[in-house]
């Protein structure tokens, strides 16, 4: 079976990138199958090239590198599933939308796991056929359980965690372990109402609309890379429990956009910004 890959590639812009590369995957004899790139106004350079045939991708890769300015960023990725673990709490809609993806084939990747902080969603997992993991944060230092987790963690050895509704704040040590491999959903339409009860806080501010922000995490809280995010209207008839039921369904929508553009490379981080190609 013929292979797909896609070749990313970023860096300070030059005349003639495109052509190069095209002209490198047809004497290696690979069918471009897609193309995209994108010029920042600061003259950095994005591409993401998808395509297929059989040859040496080490090889491929050595004459990119040697017949290519200096200075850029190149990798190339098997164009296949990605291995993921899921952190949740107690919501179970963004979980529950996940799962029914991931069992009709919709998710782009396979799910290695769930862990959780409660038991709660147990019964919802096992459903799936997909191992749960309860560890609990109770009599244990936040670093502790974050010890713990990692462990487990260790077991599987995830591309990428998903905090699908994971309700408490990482930290600087944990992200360390998964640098721009942890996507988080938050319930507002970041950088507005950052942190805890942000329906609450919406509502007080008299808003109207609601919002769901999917990000990468990093150390500083809410404030990661936006890579989707999705609005709903509302009015002074809403209260800041109605925003939440309202927001739940944006959420499940906003995370599943994300992940498809994650996990079909099509997310480039650029500083504290995503270019989506």
């Amino acid at each position: 079976m013929i292979q797909r890959h896609i070749l990313l590639m970023d860096g300070p812009d030059h005349k003639g990138l495109i052509y190069q590369v095209t002209r490198i995957l047809f004497a290696h004899n690979q069918n471009i199958i897609r193309n995209d790139e994108y010029v920042s106004p600061s003259k950095y350079f994005f591409m993401r090239t998808e395509f297929e045939g059989e040859t040496d991708i080490d090889k491929l890769m050595e004459v990119l590198k040697s017949d290519l300015p200096a200075g850029l960023n190149l990798r190339i990725n098997p164009k296949k599933k990605k291995d993921i673990v899921l952190m949740v709490t107690k919501e179970h809609h963004c979980l529950g939308e996940l799962l029914i993806r991931y069992a009709f084939d919709e998710l782009d990747a396979t799910i290695l796991a769930v862990i959780s902080n409660y038991n709660t969603l147990q019964p919802l997992v096992g459903k799936f056929g997909i191992p749960f993991h309860f560890i609990s944060h109770e009599n244990r230092s936040r670093e502790e359980h974050e010890e713990a987790i990692l462990r487990t963690l260790d077991i599987y050895r995830p591309e990428y965690l998903v905090l699908a509704k994971y309700m408490r704040v990482i930290t600087p040590n944990f992200v360390d372990h998964f640098p721009d491999k942890i996507i988080n959903i938050h319930h507002s339409f970041l950088p507005a109402f950052i942190g805890a009860n942000p329906y609450r806080q919406a509502y007080e501010r008299g808003v109207k609309i609601i919002g769901a922000t999917a990000h990468f995490v990093n150390n500083d809280l809410d404030e990661g890379p936006i890579i989707a995010q999705d609005v709903k209207s509302v009015d002074h008839r809403q209260t800041a429990s109605d925003m939440a039921t309202l927001g739940r369904d944006t959420e499940k929508g906003v995370l599943s956009k994300a992940l498809k553009l994650v996990f079909n490379d099509r997310v480039f981080i650029h500083g504290n910004r995503t270019i989506i190609l």
